[in-house]
């Protein structure tokens, strides 16, 4: 009877024991525009409550994050796409209007909700039209679970994101890129760090109520650090044309993360970074404490047209205010790819922390990046192929078979890789435009090849990067000149690649990934330069429709689903 008696406490015991359970983040943003000066300069910036960059998200790995969107732009649709997170069983929360769901309309609110499955560092931005560079976007911070022991050890946890910014609106970009003649956006007129920048107001004589640098919205962005503690900084780009080196004078930093996955580290003193990736670097505060020093942001594969982004690492207790008594250093030369590639080969899984990816593939698609004209209009390509979207999004179409929305002719899977010369002008810059999508098997391990080439500009091939939605990937190699299909995936890295969901394309190279389609729903992978995707640089993916849940009548509302709104 006793026994029976212990044995009944202890089962009642394990059943009550308390245990970290996963919990839910609730947010509540209201997206409208305000007057800002983020550079000096003062104009139109899409804000959440009131600021740009928004607020961070903060969640535990296995918490799910909630964030009610009310659109209060006026005259403006929008989509807030979660950067980096899988949206595993939740597809139609990747917040990409005419793949995954229709757009926010004026005066309506979208719940978006979805897990966040894996800690790291990840990004939240606009995903309607170039309404990116606008200003709306900001962090995701997932911390680890409660048991879990980081390969790193540091005292403070710090985000920054790095910006390039217009003057002109969207509107009159947009405009340009789709006139003929052409009008190209140009370089940026600003860097901006965690939303700030320094615009020269008297470059363009302007007036003190259009541009004013003693205007505090413009102060330089500060980190304030303590002599001998070791600072996390999760470094993330979102540019909407410039790929970026990042310096902290003085000061080394050591690779520990990127895209959410740890970094076997190593120490660079300029971090290149492209947009839409994120990197967490640990510096150690071991300068001389009785002064700050700069942190600064420079254009690198572009013409260095923009000035660079000025902020300070803040010594406590000097002011955060209190400018270096140097020079800002000086960026690394901006035609110079070999160190860019060097540190994407350099960008290895930690040896505690290797994902082995499949030994082979199923299907291997080559994707030629290519600037083309249509009718005298100028796109950006994909096999020659420029993609446009639908009026009804694929999912809500392939999930209700609604096939006639988009075409079913497959797009190409490659290109006449005998004769086309990827180093100069084609011959015939002359392409089509489709909505067609690329339907893989479910579960089967798909190898992409990204090929650069020539622009329609002599002796000119820009960089890419290409981000990919719904998944992560391995980055098997990266190479100069054409990719050649029987010897480079002999030199692939199959032991410790490392897992992102943005990878550069390097001018005149390739780039090769290699993924497993099991997350059902359908997904965008582009280049996440806005004027490129603007101008038809991307594709979709479908896997698994069938294994997608019931879609929510929240997303729909537009196309096919005109009618079906939100309840």
């Amino acid at each position: 009877m006793l026994l029976k008696l212990l044995a009944l406490c202890l089962f009642t015991f394990l059943i009550y024991v308390p245990i970290a359970e996963a919990r839910i983040r609730h947010y509540k943003w209201e997206v409208k525009y305000e007057y800002k000066s983020p550079d000096c300069f003062k104009k139109l910036v899409i804000t959440i409550n009131g600021k740009s960059p928004g607020p961070t998200i903060l969640a535990q790995e296995g918490d799910t994050v909630i964030v009610e969107v009310t659109n209060k732009l006026l005259l403006e649709n929008l989509a807030i796409h979660w950067h980096g997170i899988r949206q595993i069983g939740t597809p139609w929360s990747d917040g990409t209007e005419g793949v995954t769901q229709c757009p926010v309309v004026p005066g309506d609110t979208l719940k978006y909700e979805f897990k966040v499955d894996r800690a790291g560092t990840y990004l939240y931005h606009a995903h309607y039209g170039m309404q990116r560079e606008s200003g709306l976007y900001g962090s995701i911070r997932v911390s680890v679970p409660d048991n879990f022991t980081e390969p790193f050890a540091y005292d403070y946890d710090r985000s920054i994101i790095l910006t390039d910014w217009y003057h002109k609106s969207t509107y009159e970009q947009a405009t340009g890129l789709s006139s003929n003649p052409f009008v190209w956006v140009k370089e940026p007129q600003s860097l901006l760090i965690q939303g700030k920048g320094r615009f020269n107001c008297s470059s363009a004589s302007l007036t003190a109520d259009t541009c004013n640098t003693s205007n505090p919205e413009c102060s330089p962005y500060a980190i304030t650090v303590i002599p001998g503690k070791t600072y996390r900084l999760r470094v993330a780009s979102l540019t909407a044309l410039s790929a970026l080196s990042f310096q902290l004078e003085g000061h080394n930093m050591t690779v520990v993360e990127a895209d959410g996955h740890y970094v076997e580290p190593f120490v660079v003193k300029n971090l290149f970074i492209y947009s839409g990736e994120t990197y967490s670097v640990l510096i150690k505060a071991d300068q001389d404490p009785s002064r700050n020093y700069w942190m600064t942001t420079n254009v690198v594969s572009r013409p260095p047209n923009t000035t660079q982004g000025l902020g300070f690492l803040n010594y406590y207790p000097n002011h955060p205010r209190r400018s270096p008594p140097t020079v800002p250093p000086t960026g690394p030369i901006w035609n110079d790819t070999a160190p860019r590639l060097a540190q994407s080969l350099a960008i290895k899984a930690h040896h505690d922390f290797i994902v082995t990816p499949p030994t082979t593939s199923d299907r291997a698609i080559v994707f030629l990046n290519t600037q083309n004209r249509i009718n005298g209009y100028v796109r950006w390509s994909v096999n020659n192929v420029s993609f446009t979207l639908p009026h009804t999004p694929y999912l809500i179409a392939l999930k209700n078979k609604l096939h006639h929305v988009f075409s079913q002719t497959p797009p190409p899977e490659g290109y006449d890789f005998v004769n086309y010369d990827i180093y100069n002008v084609s011959k015939n810059p002359n392409a089509t435009t489709s909505n067609a999508i690329y339907r893989l098997g479910f579960n089967t391990t798909v190898d992409i090849i990204l090929q650069n080439a020539n622009t329609m500009t002599v002796n000119n091939s820009e960089t890419h990067p290409w981000h990919l939605h719904g998944h992560d990937f391995w980055v098997l190699g990266y190479g100069d000149g054409k990719f050649d299909m029987n010897k480079d995936p002999k030199k692939y890295n199959l032991v410790n690649p490392i897992m992102k969901n943005t990878v550069p394309l390097h001018p005149y190279g390739w780039t090769a990934i290699r993924f497993k389609a099991n997350n059902p729903g359908a997904w965008l992978f582009h280049c996440h330069i806005e004027a490129h995707f603007y101008l038809g640089m991307g594709v979709v993916f479908e896997e698994g429709i069938d294994k997608v849940g019931k879609l929510p009548s929240s997303i729909m509302g537009c196309g096919e689903t005109r009618g079906v709104g939100r309840p």
